[in-house]
């Protein structure tokens, strides 16, 4: 019940778009007005944004976790802010990001089916936290709450879903994982962006759509990339915490 509390919590206080996904790649190169403006709403809402911060992690560490796992948990969060600060202003490796992977490693690991969704939900809300901070002292080119965000938060549980599904227990399963969760992503993030943009960027058609797609592609290869990687590291790390043995595959 907790964790289905603060999930719904870190879902409300999010309003922005992930990562800069898909085809907002171009949008950021022709949107340089929207980068340097933070509406006001989005100033009340840091306060809001820094409760829910602190009622997530007040539950983790309320929790009976081996205290190395927690720090684990906070190396991943670390790992996610990092990413998004260094490569997220590159269009090049926008899309290069552990969230992905995190996300699918909770779906692995975590039986409590809506515990599952905070790990991820906390990485990125902290990075996005981090970048907010980071842009409002002009040290960073783009905002890190900006309307629309809780969209692809959700989509971004499709690969925790996936997680649940695959059990990460063979080594064929953890491949098809990777590959799965970032196109999932990818596929139901651009598509997002074709319904929410005009007709002056993407047509309402099947051709405007396959544009937008087309947009996003740098998006996916750097995502489907970072997920190949990221993940068996992740996985690697926690079954050496948790079993004292270097194994890719959850037991």
């Amino acid at each position: 019940m907790w964790g289905c509390l603060v999930v719904v919590s870190v879902l409300i206080g999010c309003s922005t778009f992930f990562d800069a996904p898909c085809s907002a790649i171009s949008a950021w190169a022709n949107t340089s007005k929207r980068q340097k403006i933070i509406s006001q709403e989005n100033r009340r809402n840091s306060f809001i944004f820094a409760a829910y911060f602190i009622n997530s992690f007040i539950y983790i560490f309320s929790m009976k976790i081996n205290g190395r796992l927690i720090a684990f948990t906070m190396v991943l969060v670390a790992l996610a802010t990092a990413c998004k600060f260094y490569f997220g202003p590159q269009l090049d490796w926008s899309g290069f990001s552990p969230v992905i992977a995190i996300a699918l490693f909770s779906g692995f690991i975590i039986k409590q089916k809506d515990m599952s969704f905070l790990l991820p939900l906390l990485a990125l809300f902290i990075s996005d936290s981090v970048i907010q901070l980071l842009y409002t002292q002009d040290l960073f080119p783009y905002a890190g709450f900006y309307g629309g965000q809780w969209k692809n938060y959700l989509i971004l549980m499709t690969a925790t879903l996936i997680g649940w599904l695959l059990k990460g227990r063979s080594n064929t399963s953890l491949l098809i994982g990777a590959i799965a969760a970032p196109t999932v992503f990818f596929l139901l993030s651009n598509f997002n962006v074709w319904m929410a943009t005009t007709e002056a960027v993407y047509t309402k058609d099947f051709s405007g759509l396959m544009t937008c797609y087309a947009a996003g592609l740098p998006f996916y290869k750097n995502a489907l990339i970072a997920t190949l990687i990221f993940l068996p590291g992740i996985l690697l790390v926690y079954n050496y915490l948790t079993r004292n043995k270097a194994a890719l595959t959850i037991a």
